[in-house]
Parts: structure tokens; sequence; C-alpha cells
């Protein structure tokens, strides 16, 4: 008899492809458990829970500053808003007049020379900004001053330095322009008046810088003994651009400080409709518009 041959057990190749197939196996019935357990999930948060809801973002308040405001003013503004939302949040607000004017009073105004402002009158740029019952005072005057770099960065000044006016005097004339000019298209003629009379030395006398000067109403007259004082301010005697902005211009007013019309006018004085202005090169014609309109003669 032939001897019997042992049996021979599985092979490498089988070995492998058993663990192959049980591998695939365990992974399959994996899946299946967690597809069972993700389709399930509805029906039990459906009957045992409540969908979980987002809570919606606070709605903010805003403040308001109109172009020409000067920063008292804008600290009066913020006084009156932040009781406002403190009344309408039942709380009071981080938002203060105390606070905001610590925050305006000097700063580092990063697109401007020198950096430091020691007075921000002129840099607080004239908009409506949103803040929140916790927006501090600090960031409201960070985001005008940013405001005013994203604005004051698109203005060409090379005309201006032709004229020897630095950025300074660009802002302060631009000042001038808001308190003066209501109609647009009066704003590059009244930027005309004030390069002229500079360049030919002459007083500006312009009334609104001895108004800001000396705190006088506009709805008041301004008096012969105000109009004799030095005050730096006072353009009728003082020769030359006052020594801070008289108000918070905006982009119009800055562009046409920057551009002024190419006009040879010297004189201007408010028409009849308390919007437009007359306008002149001729002393004589401007005390003849004067006379003719109940100014006086």
């Amino acid at each position: 008899m032939m001897p019997m041959k042992k049996p021979r057990g599985p092979s490498p190749e089988q070995i492998r492809r058993r663990r192959i197939a049980a591998i695939v196996g365990v992974v399959a019935a994996l899946i299946a458990v967690v597809i069972a357990v993700v389709v399930a999930l509805p029906h039990v948060r459906g009957s045992n829970a409540a969908t979980p809801t987002v809570a919606a973002p606070p709605k903010p308040f805003k403040v308001v500053f109109p172009e020409g405001f000067t920063r008292a003013q804008m600290i009066k503004r913020v006084q009156d808003v932040a009781k406002i939302a403190a009344r309408k949040k039942g709380r009071p607000v981080a938002l203060s007049a105390a606070q905001y004017s610590r925050a305006t009073k000097r700063a580092v105004v990063p697109c401007f020379t020198p950096r430091r402002q020691t007075n921000l009158e002129g840099f607080l740029f004239p908009a409506t900004y949103d803040f929140l019952a916790t927006t501090p005072s600090r960031q409201l005057a960070s985001a005008q001053l940013q405001a005013f770099c994203d604005n004051w960065t698109s203005i060409n000044l090379s005309y201006a330095r032709t004229k020897k006016l630095t950025p300074y005097d660009v802002l302060i004339i631009a000042s001038m322009i808001e308190r003066e000019a209501l109609a647009p298209e009066d704003r590059p003629l009244v930027s005309a008046v004030i390069y002229n009379r500079l360049h030919a030395h002459m007083t500006l006398g312009i009334d609104a810088t001895l108004r800001y000067g000396l705190n006088i109403p506009p709805t008041q007259s301004i008096l012969q003994s105000q109009l004799d004082t030095n005050n730096p301010y006072n353009t009728r005697k003082v020769q030359g651009l006052p020594p801070t902005p008289i108000a918070n211009p905006g982009l119009a007013s800055i562009q046409a400080a920057a551009h002024p019309a190419h006009v040879n006018y010297l004189y201007f004085v408010r028409k009849p409709d308390l919007v437009h202005h007359f306008f002149t090169a001729s002393s004589s014609a401007f005390a003849h518009y004067l006379c003719a309109h109940g100014y006086g003669c």
C-alpha cells in the first residue's frame, strides 16, 4: 500500500483572501449600524426632544453724525443716542459722552502726517455708525478715524502742494467749506475764494470761524465787540487760516478743498434763498449786491 498523504492546509494566498473578506464583512456591519442610528435620530428628536434654535444676533443701534458737526456736537449726539439706547435696552449701555469725549481728544491718525494729533477736530469722519449695547466709546472713535483714513487716502493733494498748503491746511479749508456751502455746486467756488484771498494776502472774512472760536450759536447775531476781538479764529482781523479745523468735513468738502474751481472770485455772500451764494471778483459789485439785498450800504 502507498502511504497516505497528509491533508494540505490553506495556502498563504487563501489565508490572505479570507482575512480581507472578514475585514470587509466587519466594516460593512459597522456601516450598517451607523446608517441605522442616523436614520433613527430624527424620529427620536421629533418624539422626545425639541429642535435646537439659533439665537438671532442683537439688532444694532445707530448714531448719525451729519457733515459739518463739530466734536462738541458729536459728544452731545453720543449722549442723546446713548440715553435712547439705554431706554430701549432697559439697562445702561457702554457708549457714553464722557468716554467718547476722552477717546476723541487726541489719537494717532495712521494716514496723516504728523500721525499723532492732539486735536481731533476735523478727523472724526461724519457718517452713520452702528453700535451694540456693549460697544465701548473708543471703538466708535476708532471707527470714525478709520473712515476718515479710508476717504482721505483717495484725495490728490498735488494742487494744494503747488500753493504751499499742507495737508492740515487742506483739512482746515475743507471744514470752512463744510460750514459755509450748502449747495454742492458752491463748494469748489467757496474753496476758490479761500485760495485766492490767501494768495492775495487778504483776510478770509469767514464768520463761521469766529462763531467756532467764540462759540457763537448760528442763530445768534455776531456783535461788533466780537468782530473786534483778536481771537485767532477771527478771520476778519487775523490773516491766514484759523489754527484748527472748525468742523468735521465730509468727502465732498475735502475734495473741494483739494480741488478749488479755477475762477478769480474774491467775495461771496449767501443769497436770499439761504442756500446758494453770490460770487464775484469785484469789490464794487460785491458792495452793490449787499446794498441791493438789504445787507447794508
